[in-house]
C-alpha cells in the first residue's frame, strides 16, 4: 500500500530557546532526505529562526511554512493580576498562508513580545480576530484551548472554543490530533493516555462541528538518538538535575519522524494525513528577500519635492538618465526611481556646497571628475538617500557636541562622504580607492561604521529614533550559543558528574578562538570500530596528529588535538567505570553550539522606512531603549533594511574628557574632526622637555 504523503505542520527548532534542540538545518535536511514536499517551522512564542529557516528550505528545494506556536492569554495581554491564569496562555500553531498573512504572524510576534510578555510572549483573542487574514490556524498539543477543555471534562466549552475559531478561519482552522507512544510507563499516562482521550473527542467534533482534523507531531529534536540530549537540555532550561524525578519531562516520541513513521501512527486516521498536505498546498510561495527599503529622508521643500519632480521628468527621461539596464535592475518602478533622482539631486547639491569648502571654487578639474564619477555611481546603485541619512545624523551629532570618529574602513575612498561631513579623511589627497566602497559589478549596500564618543552615542541613537519614529528604529538581536567548555559544564552539572571533575575536562580544551566539539565522541568511538579498539584509535590519532602539526595543517591539528583528548578521556571513562564521565563527553558534543540566549548588538542598528514590524518581528530587549530585531544581523540586509553601525568608541570618550576642562568650543571640537585642529608645533611637544604655551593650544587652525 503507498503511503500517504505528509508534512511536518508543528515544528520547533534551536530557536525555541533550551527547548527545542534540532538546528533548521538538520530539519530541513530530514525533510529533503525523506521527500517531503513542505514543512512548517513553529517555535515557541517567537519568529528568530524564520529568515534562516527560508533560506535553507529554498536551496533544500522545499517548500517553507512559515509559522509560530502561540501563546493566547487566557483573558487579554493586558491582564497580567493572577498568576496562575495570566501567566502561560493556550498553545497555538499559526501558519502563514500567503504574504498577508506572513505580515500579520510579524505583527502578531512583535506584540506578544513587546507589549504582551508576563512569563511568555502573549497574543489574545482580539488581536487574533484584528490580524487573522492570510492565517491557518491548528488546535496545538494538549497545551491549546480546546485540547485543555475536552481534558477538564468541559466539551461545551471545547465546543464554543472550536466554534469561535471557526467562524474566524474558517476552512482554515483545523483540529490537531497528536500521538506520542512513550516507553516510559510515567509520560505515557501522563502524555500519551490524554492524547488518546482528547483525540477521540477531537474527531467527534469534527464530524459534529464540520472542522476537519490534521496529523502533527510534537517535534523538538531531529533523530530519535537525540532524545536524551534533549531531555538534558530541558534540564539546563529548568535549573534540575537529570536525577530529580519532579523535573519537567517530555516523551522521548518528539522527534521528526518519517512519511512512513507517521502514516504507521495514523494509519486509522488517514484523512489526518491528507490534511497536511492540503494545508502544504494551501500555502502560498512568496519572497522575503528584498531589494533596499531605504528611509525617506525628508528634502527642503524649497529644493524639490517628488510632486514637482513628476511634472518635470517622464518615464522616458529617466530611462535616459539611469540607463535602461540600470533602470530595470533598479526595479523598473517609475515612482520609486523618482524619488531616487531627487536624493541624487539633493546629494549632488550637498557634495559640491562641501566641495568648494574643501577644494576652492573653482574646483580642480580632477577634483570635479572624482566628485561627478561617484555621485553617478550612488545614483544608478540607488543608494543617494543612504549617504542623505548619514551625513544628516553625523552632522546632527557634532552640533549636540558629540566627539565623532573620522571614518574607518572602505568608506574613506568615497570624496562625496567626505564632502558632506560623514568622514574626515580626504580620500583624494590620499590616493584612496572609491571602487572598495562602493563597485557597479558588486551591488551590496554601503556600509559606513560610524564613530561616537561612548556616551554621544545614545544622543544620536535618541535623535535618530526621534526623526525617523521610534517603530522604524531598532537594535539587531545577537544569538549566544553553547561553546565548547561550556557544554562540557552545563551538562556535567545536569548529570551530577563532580564539579572537579567536569573543571578538569574543560581545561583540556584549548583556549583557541573557534575550537569546537564537533563530533569528536562519535568520531573515536566510529574509529574504535574500524580500528579493533580505542587504544588503537588513539595510536592513529596521534599519529595523524603529528603528520597535521609537521605538514603546517592548523586545522586539521585542532580536530586530531581535540579527537586526542576525547580518546583519552573514553579511556579512563571506560577504566573508572564512569559512566557519567562518558555521558558528558557525549551529549556536551551533541548541544555545543545550541542557542542559549539573546543579546543585542554592540554597534548594530537598523533604520526603516515603513513601522520595522512590517518587515521583520522584533522584541524588547532589558538593556535597550529601543526594540530589538528577531532576526540576527547577518540576514536583515537580505530583507532589504537598511543596517547602520553605531560605535561608542573608548578613546573617543576620553578624548572629550580631556578636552572638556579646557573650555574648548564646538567649533574646535569640529575642526578636531577633520584633523586642522592645530599647527604641527603642538605635536612636537612629544619630543620636547618643555611643553608649548597652553594658549597655542587653544585656538583652531
Amino acid at each position: 500500500m503507498s503511503l500517504i504523503p505528509f508534512t511536518h505542520l508543528h515544528v520547533h527548532s534551536q530557536y525555541s530557546i533550551l527547548d527545542g534542540q534540532a538546528s533548521v538545518s538538520a530539519l530541513v535536511s530530514k525533510a529533503a532526505e525523506d521527500g517531503m514536499k513542505a514543512i512548517a517551522l513553529t517555535d515557541h512564542g517567537n519568529m528568530m529562526g524564520i529568515k534562516e529557516f527560508f533560506d535553507t528550505c529554498k536551496k533544500k528545494g522545499v517548500k517553507p511554512i512559515m509559522g509560530v506556536e502561540a501563546y493566547v492569554a487566557e483573558r487579554t495581554i493586558a491582564d497580567r493580576s493572577d498568576k496562575v491564569l495570566d501567566r502561560s496562555g493556550r498553545h497555538l500553531i499559526l501558519l502563514a498562508k500567503n504574504k498577508t498573512g506572513y505580515r500579520n504572524l510579524l505583527k502578531l510576534t512583535s506584540i506578544a513580545s513587546v507589549e504582551g510578555f508576563f512569563y511568555r510572549p502573549r497574543i489574545d483573542k482580539q488581536l487574533l480576530e484584528k490580524h487573522h487574514e492570510g492565517l491557518i490556524v491548528t488546535s496545538a498539543c494538549l497545551g491549546g484551548e480546546v485540547p485543555r477543555k475536552i481534558m477538564n471534562n468541559d466539551l461545551d466549552g471545547a465546543r464554543q472554543a472550536i466554534l469561535w475559531y471557526k467562524d474566524i478561519f474558517g476552512e482554515d482552522y483545523y483540529l490537531e490530533l497528536q500521538r506520542h507512544p512513550s516507553e516510559d510507563p510515567r509520560m505515557r499516562e501522563l502524555v500519551y493516555d490524554e492524547q488518546v482521550r482528547v483525540n477521540e473527542q477531537l474527531l467527534m467534533l469534527s464530524k459534529e462541528l464540520g472542522v476537519k482534523v490534521v496529523a502533527a507531531n510534537d517535534v523538538h529534536f531531529a533523530d530519535a538518538k537525540m532524545a536524551e540530549a534533549h531531555d538534558i537540555m530541558i534540564c539546563m532550561n529548568t535549573g534540575k538535575d537529570q536525577e530529580d524525578e519532579s523535573r519537567m519531562r517530555y516523551t522521548r516520541q518528539e522527534w521528526f519522524k518519517t512519511t512512513e513513521e507517521m502514516n504507521r501512527l495514523f494509519a486509522d486516521v488517514p484523512e489526518a494525513l491528507l490534511s497536511t498536505q492540503e494545508i502544504a498546498e494551501k500555502v502560498e510561495a512568496f519572497e522575503l528577500n528584498s531589494g533596499p527599503i531605504m528611509p525617506l529622508f525628508p528634502i527642503p521643500e524649497d529644493f524639490g519635492t517628488w510632486e514637482g519632480y513628476k511634472t518635470q521628468f517622464t518615464e522616458d527621461d529617466l530611462k535616459q538618465e539611469f540607463g535602461p539596464e540600470r533602470y530595470e535592475s533598479l526595479g523598473g518602478d517609475y515612482d520609486h526611481l523618482l524619488r531616487v533622482k531627487l536624493e541624487a539631486d539633493y546629494l549632488e547639491h550637498l557634495t559640491y556646497k562641501g566641495a568648494k569648502k574643501f577644494y576652492g571654487d573653482p574646483l580642480p578639474d580632477h577634483v570635479k571628475e572624482r566628485i561627478d564619477f561617484e555621485l553617478e555611481t550612488v545614483k544608478t546603485m540607488g543608494f543617494p538617500g543612504y549617504f542623505l541619512i548619514v551625513q544628516d545624523f553625523i552632522n546632527a551629532a557634532r552640533d549636540m557636541g558629540v566627539l565623532v570618529g573620522p571614518g574607518r574602513g572602505s568608506a574613506a575612498g568615497s570624496a562625496v562622504a567626505y564632502c558632506v561631513g560623514i568622514t574626515s579623511v580626504d580620500p583624494i589627497k590620499y590616493d584612496l580607492l572609491f571602487e572598495r566602497f562602493l563597485n557597479p559589478d558588486r551591488i551590496s549596500m554601503p556600509d559606513v561604521d560610524i564613530d561616537f564618543d561612548d556616551d554621544g552615542r545614545a544622543l544620536v541613537l535618541d535623535w535618530v529614533a526621534q526623526k525617523y519614529g521610534k517603530d522604524k528604529v531598532a537594535h539587531i538581536c545577537t544569538l549566544g550559543t553553547m561553546a565548547a567548555k561550556s557544554a562540557i559544564k552545563d551538562v556535567g552539572r545536569v548529570l551530577r558528574l563532580p564539579l572537579s571533575e567536569t573543571d578538569r575536562i574543560s581545561k583540556l580544551i584549548p583556549e583557541k578562538p573557534g575550537t569546537k566539539l564537533a563530533n569528536a565522541f562519535r568520531e573515536v568511538i566510529s574509529l574504535e570500530k574500524e580500528k579493533g579498539s580505542v587504544d588503537l584509535a588513539l595510536v592513529h590519532i596521534e599519529k595523524k596528529l603529528s603528520e597535521a602539526r609537521n605538514g603546517g595543517k592548523d586545522k586539521e591539528a585542532a580536530r586530531m588535538e581535540m579527537l586526542q583528548i576525547f580518546a583519552r578521556e573514553i579511556i579512563k571513562g571506560r577504566m573508572e567505570e564512569d559512566g557519567k564521565l562518558l555521558k558528558t563527553l557525549e551529549l556536551a558534543c551533541d548541544l555545543e553550539g545550541s542557542i542559549r540566549q539573546t543579546g543585542v548588538h554592540a554597534c548594530g542598528v537598523l533604520i526603516g522606512r515603513d513601522p520595522l514590524d512590517e518587515h521583520i518581528p522584533l522584541m524588547p530587549a532589558k538593556e535597550a531603549n529601543l526594540l530589538v530585531t528577531q532576526y540576527d544581523g547577518t540576514l536583515v540586509e537580505s530583507i532589504g533594511l537598511l543596517k547602520m553601525d553605531f560605535l561608542g568608541l573608548k578613546t573617543l570618550s576620553i578624548i572629550k574628557e580631556a578636552l572638556e576642562p579646557s573650555n574648548f568650543p564646538k567649533a574646535w571640537m569640529w575642526t578636531w574632526s577633520r584633523f586642522r585642529m592645530m599647527t604641527k608645533k603642538p605635536f612636537s611637544c612629544s619630543v620636547r622637555e618643555k611643553p608649548p604655551p597652553f594658549s597655542s593650544l587653544s585656538r583652531p587652525v
